[in-house]
């Protein structure tokens, strides 16, 4: 313990991590002797993510860490639950809280849900299977990304439950139905197709990074390097002529097409426009996520709690609308939920968790933002998710 701490210290006082500048907008870090050293220890998200900054490598801390260009809709997204208030409610009776969830007929045990998010093992040694055991432990939905570091199977095994898919198409979409009907085949209930970077990203934070990290490749990635064709979601497709796991040409009748070509439900990831989320409903989509990949995709400076109004509005409760991007409380799920998502995914909070403690972190990651959710309904009234209404909130001016 005496070394972790030491070895936490050094690094805290490198001018190699302390130049990067890739702390949480708001959230100044902890020194080092001040990190929590077990998960349990944790008070909120933002000491698991103090530790997982000294713990990640500096390249892998950017890849997790970038927005787009000025990272103005990434800083978007944390600062749009601001303009909520909760409205409390008092002498209700709240010694009976239901925070369960039901989508496409599976309960969870909460409406907050592990998004995809790719090469886990960049950030702990076992990626996406420490994230799924942790995902059963507390009956928690995962959503695996077709470029994670773990197949689809061994995830699905260590989920013990079927978990969903997030498919990025690739340019040949013969090819992402291949990858659909493997997930499908692995127990997968449900696929999230991607829609949101059909041209590529402008990461300047990943770029600064990678320029700082002096490390070579291979230290870290397989003889392959970091590349996407690497993948195990890839394996035995013939990536030659493939340039791009997404496809600039990918249009509404793909949902279409997808729709008849698997039993799985078809969600469409990356729409923020009650416009698409109607044309979601038209072309025959289970469910939409209203996401901009963490600020991730394009630099549109809004944050998706704004675009979930008009979401769902045009959709008039025919389909599950789920939302993700800047959830750092369970505060601001509940806020999310007022406004009318069915579920609200989390990103980074549960990879700082995972780079800290592995499995245990992405437990504390849960058990915190789920606790602060079940405190906030308490405050406000709601016994169950369905007595979360508009009402809950006070829009400031």
């Amino acid at each position: 313990m005496d070394d972790r701490r030491a070895f936490l210290r050094f690094l805290a006082a490198s001018p190699f991590y302390a130049g990067l500048g890739l702390a949480t907008p708001g959230h100044t870090q902890a020194p080092a002797a001040e990190l929590v050293t077990k998960a349990g220890d944790a008070l909120d998200v933002f000491d698991l993510e103090g530790v997982a900054r000294r713990s990640i490598p500096p390249a892998h801390w950017g890849y997790l860490m970038t927005g787009v260009d000025g990272e103005a809709t990434m800083n978007a997204n944390r600062a749009a639950f601001g303009r909520y208030q909760l409205r409390t409610r008092r002498l209700v009776d709240v010694s009976r809280l239901d925070m369960g969830v039901e989508l496409f007929g599976t309960r969870y045990a909460g409406p907050i849900f592990l998004c995809p998010l790719g090469s886990q093992k960049a950030f702990q040694s076992e990626g996406e299977v420490a994230v799924a055991r942790a995902a059963r432990s507390r009956n928690t939905l995962q959503v695996l990304s077709t470029v994670a570091s773990c197949s689809v199977e061994e995830v699905t095994q260590a989920r013990g439950a079927p978990i969903w898919f997030q498919l990025y198409t690739t340019q040949n979409l013969d090819y992402a139905m291949k990858m659909v009907a493997r997930a499908e085949a692995a127990g997968c209930t449900a696929v999230a197709v991607t829609v949101d970077l059909p041209i590529g990203r402008n990461t300047e934070t990943l770029s600064r990074a990678i320029r700082s990290d002096t490390r070579q490749c291979t230290a870290c990635h397989a003889a392959g390097g970091s590349s996407w064709t690497t993948r195990p979601m890839v394996a035995g497709l013939d990536l030659r002529q493939v340039t791009s796991n997404t496809s600039a040409a990918l249009t509404w009748d793909f949902v279409r097409r997808l729709r008849d070509k698997t039993r799985m439900k078809v969600l469409v990831k990356g729409l923020e426009s009650g416009e698409d989320a109607a044309l979601a409903v038209k072309y025959g989509a289970d469910g939409v996520v209203v996401s901009n990949h963490g600020g991730r995709a394009t630099e549109t400076e809004r944050g998706t709690l704004e675009s979930l109004p008009e979401v769902v509005a045009a959709v008039r409760g025919r389909i599950p609308v789920l939302v993700d991007g800047g959830v750092r409380r369970g505060t601001d799920a509940l806020k999310a939920l007022a406004l009318g998502a069915s579920a609200v995914g989390i990103g980074r909070p549960y990879i700082w968790g995972l780079g800290a403690f592995g499995q245990p972190g992405v437990e504390r990651t849960l058990d915190l933002l789920n606790n602060e959710l079940r405190l906030a309904m308490a405050g406000v009234g709601a016994r169950s998710l369905k007595e979360i209404t508009a009402g809950t909130l006070i829009h400031k001016a």
